[in-house]
């Protein structure tokens, strides 16, 4: 049974021009489930998948919170224990481009046996016949294992990469932007590949992506992130029907749908705020149709409804 309980994560970067903060005191709570987790580009989430297999590159580092999978804590690990119990074998990452995530020196086989040989001591040849194996799952040829990624179209690279994060039966596979520079037809592949893995696996989906259609697909609860705040967490449909905060609103109304009534599709003005200096009280506020005086004073407290949350004043007491 998977139970990841996040609570207070904070995340910043620490460079000449200051500290970005980019993730904020994030808490949530994921148990047997897949979620989704949308924003625009710069609002965290990359950051959060990073951080929960403690991979920030410099100058990043988490700077609180505590990460606990399985009555573990898993900030409190030394670097070595983190690496051989918990990173790719309970937790993995389909990481954003598959191009960049493969080694072009050397063939698909070798990399994909890598983890095998190094976590569970197979020789190279076991390893070789299991990837054989994942790569049916990804429904690839087992030939590919002596084929090099330049020589694999984009969606059998990414199917590579799926393949490459299941190789090791992890409870819980983070999928960052997993259909990003696919066209539309492979990106249905994709998804379709991500939706079986997750009946027949029983594998907890973490799928961060800006494409709210996408997530539908697959998640049995979103969340939204402003900046590197968590704003909305809720049950799927109840998200997509009746979502509460205004950002959420938003980026939904700019949806276009083919079915339902026709409504005039909107954009929300301005940009995402410079996370150095973040305006005070709630950051969503410069942007905000529906902002409030105390929304430019004090950062909104968490609101729960029924199975949701929000953070937002507009709910609050």
């Amino acid at each position: 049974m998977v139970d990841l309980k996040v609570e207070n994560l904070t995340t910043y970067f620490f460079t000449r021009r200051g500290v970005v903060k980019a993730v904020d005191n994030v808490s949530f709570n994921l148990k047997d489930e897949s979620w989704g987790i949308a924003g625009e580009s710069g609002c965290g989430k990359t950051t959060l998948g990073l951080s929960l297999l403690r991979l920030i590159p410099p100058p990043g580092r988490i700077v609180k919170g505590s990460i606990i999978l399985g009555g573990e804590d898993l900030l409190a690990m030394d670097e070595q224990t983190f690496k051989n119990k918990i990173r790719w074998r309970k937790i993995s990452m389909i990481f954003q481009s598959a191009m960049n995530a493969l080694n072009p020196v050397y063939p698909i086989g070798y990399q994909l046996a890598e983890p095998l040989i190094y976590h569970y001591g197979f020789s190279k040849n076991e390893a070789l016949n299991l990837v054989k194996d994942a790569l049916k799952e990804v429904k690839l040829n087992p030939s590919l294992i002596y084929r090099y990624p330049h020589e694999l179209s984009g969606g059998m690279k990414q199917r590579v990469v799926i393949a490459m994060a299941l190789i090791l039966k992890p409870e819980i596979v983070i999928a960052d932007e997993p259909t990003t520079a696919l066209d539309l037809i492979v990106q249905s592949q994709i998804i379709n590949l991500i939706k079986r893995l997750k009946w027949e696996s029983k594998i907890s989906f973490i799928l961060m992506t800006h494409d709210l259609s996408m997530i539908s697909e697959i998640a049995d609860k979103v969340a939204i992130m402003y900046a590197g705040k968590l704003v909305e967490l809720g049950p799927s449909e109840q998200l997509y029907n009746d979502p509460k905060h205004p950002y959420t609103q938003s980026l939904l109304a700019a949806i276009p749908r083919l079915r339902g009534e026709k409504k005039k599709l909107i954009f929300i003005p301005g940009s995402p705020p410079d996370l150095i200096d973040p305006p005070l009280g709630c950051r969503f506020h410069p942007r905000c149709t529906h902002a409030l005086p105390i929304c430019k004073e004090k950062e909104p407290p968490i609101t729960h409804l029924n199975d949701a949350m929000v953070s937002c004043w507009l709910y609050s007491e």
